[in-house]
């Protein structure tokens, strides 16, 4: 209990904050986001169409090294759409990873594919590229142009990777290898906007990206996400299907294809706009907040989770490993009731329900990662 009690103490003494509720992550605004927002009213655009939607696309473009970036409502529906984009349709089979938040394995479901999970590695807690190379070994065979599961006899389509809580999983050969098997890869980037691998931009490795601008990430438009591409056809295309198919026309309503209104309003658009605007900024600040973690738990035998190796993480969510489940619960009980918010990470998904019978590689890295990672606060520090 005592070096529970001091993992408190210090996280009031990093946030300056002796008593009161200190949360697991909020948004800072401190740049133009009113200025931008009272445009919006002001002009009246404050739906779909709008200056601030345009922008924010060429922006985030231009910040990742995408050709292309397509706003979206939300994250989760950006990833279905990529899945979609991707020729993902019901019948096929997807990996991911067992350690990722319920989107990543519902947005598969909502194809009406199937989510295999294969085991992460314990530095990056991203997928594995050694496990997901073994996977394939065992259990697939290549059948014109297309892998095929041996157990169940379907395609495996795609391969949605996820950079957790912020640090690079090793997706450059994760992408080699689903190269190798004819596999689409769907960069789940969600959480990772400002973090870079191998001095490249999350969510531009992959043949497509997703990020999701939710309130309690990094960069906020209040709810959305965003579709990030290298090939500007599928790009188009991408616009096309989430603004309701419309064919352009002066004042004719006329659809080509059955669409999705997955549109990003013009005043969260606004609002990410003058986010993205102090990123740089943010990632700073978090990452020197991870140092200063970094530096407690050295000194206090605790694990804390470091940004991998050829990585820049933006330290989304901060983590520590405890000892076992035992000091991971007593930690969430202590913290919690004394005001200062943590958490676990999620139930693997192989744990849950609805996805119980779904097939799986050997995950005992995910086992033992999720028995003992607790997120602790991690919000920009600013003095304002």
């Amino acid at each position: 209990m005592k070096r529970i009690k001091e993992i408190v103490d210090f996280i009031r003494i990093l946030y300056k904050q002796p008593d009161g509720f200190i949360p697991l992550h909020a948004p800072v605004f401190n740049g133009n986001e009113k200025k931008y927002l009272e445009e919006c009213i002001d002009t009246t655009f404050v739906s779909s169409v709008g200056r601030f939607v345009d922008i924010f696309e060429d922006e985030v473009a231009l910040y990742t090294g995408a050709k292309r970036a397509v706003v979206c409502d939300n994250g989760t529906n950006a990833l279905y759409m990529a899945l979609i984009l991707e020729g993902v349709t019901r019948g096929d089979e997807v990996i991911t990873q067992p350690l990722t938040f319920i989107a990543t394995a519902n947005a598969i479901t909502y194809t009406g594919a199937q989510p295999i999970f294969v085991d992460i590695d314990k530095d990056t807690l991203g997928l594995s590229p050694d496990a997901l190379v073994e996977f394939l070994d065992i259990n697939t065979t290549q059948n014109s142009g297309r892998c095929i599961n041996k157990i169940t006899e379907r395609k495996i389509a795609a391969c949605v990777p996820m950079h957790t809580y912020g640090h690079p999983c090793r997706i450059d050969q994760i992408v080699h290898i689903c190269k190798q098997y004819n596999i689409a890869v769907v960069e789940d980037a969600a959480e990772s906007m400002g973090s870079l691998y191998m001095e490249k931009h999350t969510g531009t490795f992959g043949s497509i990206g997703v990020l999701s601008f939710n309130g309690n990430k990094i960069l906020t438009t209040g709810g959305g996400g965003m579709l990030l591409f290298q090939d500007e056809g599928l790009a188009d295309k991408a616009k096309h299907l989430t603004t309701q198919s419309k064919v352009p026309h002066p004042w004719e309503f006329v659809h080509d294809a059955i669409g999705y209104n997955y549109r990003m309003p013009n005043i969260n658009a606004a609002l990410g706009l003058a986010q993205l605007e102090q990123l740089n900024n943010f990632v700073k600040t978090k990452r020197e907040i991870a140092n200063a973690y970094q530096q407690f738990f050295k000194s206090n035998s605790i694990e804390f989770i470091k940004e991998p190796d050829h990585a820049r993480s933006n330290y989304w969510l901060n983590s520590i490993l405890l000892r076992d489940k035992e000091e991971r619960d007593s930690f969430l009980k202590y913290s919690n009731a004394n005001d200062v918010m943590t958490r676990p990470t999620w139930e693997l998904m192989n744990h849950l329900p609805m996805f119980k019978e779904a097939q799986c590689g050997e995950l005992s890295n995910a086992e033992w990662i999720a028995a003992r990672l607790v997120n602790i606060p991690s919000s920009v520090i600013h003095n304002s």
